[in-house]
């Protein structure tokens, strides 16, 4: 039994126009899209945007168990944006496609695991016979994934269905904005914008009448004294907002100091299930998480997952088929307000189906947490992971505790993304401040 893993983590249903993004942060999404490897087992079938480096991969075929030499690799030839990413000119050449083909031949395939579930990976896999092995295929094809993972589309979903999310509205022209920032900023709040199809924060920004308010999940925070200056930041922003291509804008009003929480789900045929559930890291960006969640008690997170599955819930019903996260902030008032879903394997989902579920034994599922943090400055990954075993704080199956690396970024700016696996949030935080102890300078 084979797995068709496709590793295109970045793609317009999330990040918008990919000509957009510079070649490093391109670079840098090759190598996030490496992360596929958690999910290989034996025998299966891996479409990434070149070959893994030798020292990761045996590093995350050591860890799950996975004969390194059982996985078969096939790399596209490079698409408009070239070879850093796995795009989807990359899927749909005619070469490629002849390639996989053989390479899947007299092989029983079972599933079509992509990050993204698009309507590229839903042609590819009808083109080879696989329509039966992609899940929600039917619903991908006909670009359903843009609608899971439009910031405009979620609003429209969640209203629907009954989901609690902050006051605001989705707007189309520059009019509409002036007026939705106004009516927030005129009541007293603060206003976060949002470009409909980005992630990690980068398509947003906080709009506030002074200058007192923090940023978190957004890149700045604008000033604006009076509706006039509204106007002029609309007209200024107007292409950024719309990203240049016509789309629609979120104007929602933006809950300062908040804890930003996330639950994540399985969507199939049968019904939902939770995968877990965590809390971002913000500086002032998403740089990381600790799952379980600290900051929510057992009746927030259990709304939490509530109203994460009702929400999910609704996706099912038009025929989303995969994982989906659920973001939502606990506002200080002790109120859920989801803000948007991902449809993808998501930076968390790792977490949850590699770490707790192939690493960690059954014994220590319940009582682990997961500090996740991005950006560890290392001499390179070799010496990285020789570090840890040095100073006896890699990560032992036989305790359920240590340090991880869940992605190698060396090649793209010198640093490692880490997990730190403790039984507590303080213990993780402890055996952090010796991971960063152990290569400071």
């Amino acid at each position: 039994m084979t797995t068709l893993c496709i590793a295109n983590n970045r793609t317009e249903e999330i990040v918008g126009d990919l000509a957009a993004m510079s070649p490093p942060e391109q670079l840098a999404s090759g190598y996030g899209a490496q992360r596929i490897l958690w999910w290989a087992k034996d025998g299966d079938v891996l479409v990434v945007p070149w070959v893994p480096d030798p020292e990761y991969l045996a590093y995350v075929t050591g860890l799950t168990g996975v004969r390194a030499a059982s996985l078969t690799f096939v790399v596209p030839p490079p698409g408009a944006q070239g070879g850093r990413m796995i795009t989807g000119d990359r899927l749909a050449d005619p070469a490629f496609r002849a390639e996989l083909g053989r390479v899947l031949a007299g092989r029983t395939v079972t599933e079509v695991l992509p990050i993204t579930p698009n309507g590229a990976v839903a042609g590819l896999a009808a083109a080879l016979g696989l329509a039966h092995a992609m899940p929600g295929q039917a619903f991908a094809a006909q670009g359903g994934n843009a609608l899971v993972n439009s910031k405009a589309g979620f609003r429209a979903v969640a209203a629907g269905v009954g989901v609690p999310i902050p006051p605001g509205r989705v707007v189309a022209s520059p009019a509409e904005v002036e007026d939705a920032v106004e009516q927030l900023l005129g009541q007293g709040h603060s206003v976060i914008v949002k470009v409909e199809f980005q992630a990690g924060g980068f398509g947003n920004e906080i709009l506030a009448r002074d200058e007192r308010v923090d940023p978190a999940g957004a890149e700045r925070v604008v000033v604006l004294a009076d509706r006039a200056a509204v106007a002029v930041y609309v007209a200024e922003r107007w292409t950024w907002l719309t990203a240049g291509r016509g789309q629609r804008v979120v104007v929602e009003q933006y809950f300062a100091d908040s804890a930003p929480l996330y639950a994540e789900f399985a969507i199939d045929d049968a019904g939902v299930v939770l995968v877990g559930c965590g809390e971002m890291v913000m500086r002032p960006m998403v740089v990381g998480e600790i799952t379980p969640p600290v900051t929510p008690d057992a009746e927030v997170r259990a709304e939490l997952v509530a109203q994460g599955a009702r929400l999910c819930e609704g996706l099912r019903a038009i025929g989303y088929r995969g994982r989906v996260s659920a973001d939502a902030v606990l506002t200080p008032k002790g109120e859920i307000r989801f803000h948007e879903t991902n449809g993808r394997l998501t930076g968390s989902s790792h977490l949850h189906d590699a770490f707790f579920g192939r690493l960690l034994r059954e014994e220590h599922r319940g009582s682990r947490c997961i500090l996740e943090l991005a950006g560890l400055k290392v001499p390179s990954f070799a010496e990285a992971v020789a570090g840890i075993a040095a100073a006896g704080l890699a990560f032992s199956p036989e305790t359920g505790t240590g340090v991880l690396y869940s992605c190698d970024f060396t090649p793209a700016d010198g640093s490692v993304m880490y997990c730190v696996v403790a039984e507590s949030p303080e213990a993780a935080r402890a055996l952090e401040a010796e991971l960063l102890a152990l290569f400071a300078g």
